[in-house]
């Protein structure tokens, strides 16, 4: 199985802690985000990744010369200007020929997701993408009908609801950062430049393609974009609260 971490932002949320290196170099515990992130990904039999680099993008490739890939083939993206997750995604669909679905995961997250549940779960609806997501307060939720499947979203701060299928019901929910992707996706992406895959996401749904939940309130999850959640989740690592490895 393949994999796609998202590691190309500029981290301006994580200053200072991002004032002289990548965010994916940023640690938790003794550990970078890209480490734990590629830990995780390696412990569902993901063993070919591909990283999107652009702020001290040299300084990621140094890095993991010097870990030796941590046991895994890994492709660098490099990326002159930022083309965010749906550019950065489309720019590297050669990596993704096969019919096998694939993972894309944002290096500023940190979880117990269960992958393989996921991977099962897409497969049994046969989405386009599946989409982790949790019942937790946010800025922007996602809107799914009673079977799961994307229906809209919902910004809070600019008091914003867009539709693309109507239904009865409506679950507002958080998106986590972690998805599985069939790669058909890529081609069917029209968007060019720099964009945001949740932007496709709306657009497939709206041409009746599932993109489905996968409700994963049991895990652990945080988003590790502020200085403050880092301590948090360290903390959280030295109570046992969670297990990096």
């Amino acid at each position: 199985m393949k994999a796609m971490v998202l590691a190309a932002g500029l981290g301006t949320r994580l200053r200072p802690l991002t004032d002289n290196r990548p965010k994916a170099l940023v640690e938790v515990a003794g550990h970078t985000l890209l480490e734990i992130t590629l830990a995780r990904l390696r412990a569902f039999d993901v063993h070919e990744v591909i990283v999107n680099v652009h702020h001290f993008a040299d300084m990621v490739v140094e890095y993991l010369k010097a870990h030796r890939n941590f046991g895994m083939q890994i492709e660098i993206s490099r990326e002159d200007i930022l083309l965010d997750t749906g550019g950065g995604l489309k720019k590297v669909a050669w990596f993704f020929a096969s019919d096998e679905p694939f993972i894309l995961h944002n290096v500023d997250v940190i979880s117990t997701v269960d992958l393989r549940r996921m991977l099962e779960s897409h497969v049994k609806n046969k989405a386009l993408a599946t989409l982790a997501v949790q019942d937790r307060s946010t800025s922007r939720y996602l809107l799914f009908d009673e079977d799961g499947r994307l229906c809209g979203r919902r910004i809070v701060k600019e008091d914003k609801t867009e539709i693309v299928r109507t239904s009865r019901r409506m679950d507002a929910l958080a998106f986590s950062g972690i998805h599985v992707i069939s790669p058909r996706l890529c081609s069917m992406m029209t968007e060019e430049g720099a964009f945001s895959i949740v932007g496709s996401y709306l657009n497939l749904a709206g041409r009746g393609e599932n993109i489905m939940a996968f409700r994963s309130d049991e895990y652990y999850w945080r988003d590790l974009g502020k200085p403050e959640n880092v301590k948090v989740a360290a903390d959280d690592v030295a109570h046992g609260t969670i297990q990096l490895f």
